[in-house]
């Protein structure tokens, strides 16, 4: 069973960044792919980005191509996403997850955090 948390998460103006912080515990880390996700209010749960299990390999959600950067720490057992050039649209509680596929799709991973919420305003 692989327990996540996140942190990181905050107010922030619009154009602004922040890092987010999963932590993992109780599994082998370098078992998972990684991947993180966000839900707005009234909105399904999209994909925004994933790494694999070396992190040698990142792929993301076309909306955040080139302002978010998802990286990990294997040593620590972290994985880390890095969201800058905020806008208010980007406001979501974001989650992280660990699956053995990984991919693009919520239901390729096995484990979730609680989330952590991002709000930028205007």
């Amino acid at each position: 069973q692989v327990h996540l948390v996140e942190s990181g998460g905050g107010l922030v103006q619009a154009g602004g960044s922040l890092r987010l912080s999963c932590a993992a515990s109780g599994g082998t880390f370098t078992s998972y792919a990684m991947g993180w996700f966000r839900q707005a209010p009234g909105k399904e749960r999209e994909f925004v980005a994933r790494i694999s299990r070396s992190g040698g390999t990142t792929y993301y959600a076309d909306s955040v191509k080139g302002r978010f950067t998802i990286s990990r720490d294997n040593a620590k057992n972290t994985v880390y996403l890095q969201i800058g050039s905020l806008k208010p649209e980007d406001t979501a509680i974001y989650y992280c997850a660990a699956g053995d596929l990984g991919m693009m799709v919520p239901a390729t991973y096995q484990y979730w955090g609680q989330g952590t919420q991002v709000t930028v305003s205007s």
